[in-house]
């Protein structure tokens, strides 16, 4: 006689493994869906509730993904992620916020938010409070239907170093028992105060308040490079050279062909975006008054491809002196200063279609919060 006992805690073990996998990879949000897209493939037909595993097995098996492929960096990114919560909590005290999920349990991994539920009698309050900050949000009415009855759930989602997911409740709700989905029992929340004292047994070499305090006065380097894009559009160049027009078209054209050669990297975007925008400084000397005003918001890699990006074009038209070019080649990403060469080159067409500014930003902003 077969062991089907054995064979259906195989099989269980098997669903949980591949629907950790999607929600791992961020193909799948829901534990529901990823189990059954993940039943599917294994059993190929109708698949009874009972060969399926419980939440707490799938999530237990993303924890394992976590560490296998996160390992040391996981617990930098949930300091940080916990500072950060606390400090998007002060700053939205009004509302009552409260930390849940895998932040505060610890269970972070790639591609986790911060989630907070905030009290208001009306989400334009919280929205408000966030313009006031001058922060980039979406507002999300989602439709959920648990236990037979449909409820609308209202999600702010923004990014401040961290994305977060903000959940808006009435205040009436403020002492409500929420249940996890996962587990049937209330779900961890941790108020401002109780964060604060939570934080400080974890973290007891960590001055947290003259953390926060850093952390609040931080500039957010997005703002800054709208503000020096913006000037661009009243940058007009010479038509010999730029038959496209303005600066601030140009570099959105280089940036969207950037982004097909390499769209994950956020480095070789940014210089892409940011390579002329010296230009409405200094169009004498560009390159050199780019660099001065990006110089404290990108990386070293950035800085040096919009450094050598007039080089490049040197390098491509046979111009260079050898001693120069053999420098250039001898660098460990003149592959990329060439790719950026070949966008400057090709971004110059009249009446391209381009993504715009504030939309090349928030493409930077996703890769970076993906890609912590």
């Amino acid at each position: 006689m077969k062991n089907t006992s054995g064979q259906n805690s195989k099989l269980r073990r098997q669903i949980a493994w591949q629907a950790a996998q999607l929600l791992y990879d961020r193909q799948e949000s829901e534990y529901y869906q990823a189990k059954m897209k993940a039943a599917r493939r294994i059993f190929q037909g109708w698949v009874k509730p009972a060969d399926l595993p419980s939440n707490a097995e799938i999530r237990d098996q993303v924890q394992l993904l976590t560490r296998l492929y996160e390992r040391e960096s996981r617990e930098e990114k949930l300091f940080a992620m916990r500072l950060a919560a606390l400090e998007m909590m002060r700053r939205l005290e009004a509302f009552r916020p409260k930390l849940i999920g895998s932040v505060l349990t610890g269970h972070v991994r790639h591609g986790s938010d911060i989630d907070l539920h905030v009290f208001s009698h009306t989400v334009e309050a919280v929205t408000h409070a966030l313009d006031a900050e001058n922060f980039h949000y979406d507002v999300e009415r989602k439709q959920v239907r648990k236990q037979g009855e449909v409820q609308i759930f209202v999600h702010v989602h923004l990014f401040h170093q961290f994305p977060f997911e903000l959940t808006v409740y009435s205040p009436e709700k403020v002492s409500y028992g929420f249940k996890s989905s996962i587990t049937g029992k209330a779900i961890d929340r941790a108020t401002l105060p109780e964060l604060r004292m939570f934080l400080s047994q974890e973290y007891p070499d960590c001055n947290l308040e003259e953390v926060v305090s850093e952390m609040a006065e931080g500039i957010d380097r997005f703002q800054v490079f709208e503000a020096l894009l913006l000037p661009c559009e009243n940058v007009k160049q010479p038509v010999q050279w730029h038959p496209e027009g303005d600066v601030l078209y140009h570099s959105l054209q280089v940036f969207d062909l950037a982004c097909k050669e390499l769209p994950y990297d956020e480095e070789f975007l940014t210089a892409a975006l940011l390579h002329d925008v010296g230009k409405s400084i200094d169009p004498q000397d560009h390159v050199v008054a780019g660099m001065e005003v990006i110089s404290e918001h990108v990386t070293d890699r950035t800085l040096w491809l919009v450094e050598h990006h007039m080089l490049a074009h040197k390098v491509y038209d046979g111009t260079i002196g050898k001693r120069a070019r053999r420098r250039l080649t001898d660098a460990e990403d003149f592959e990329e200063l060439m790719l950026l060469e070949k966008c400057d080159r090709l971004g110059r067409l009249p009446g391209a279609e381009t993504s715009t500014l504030e939309e090349a930003l928030d493409y930077l902003r996703e890769l970076a919060s993906m890609c912590g």
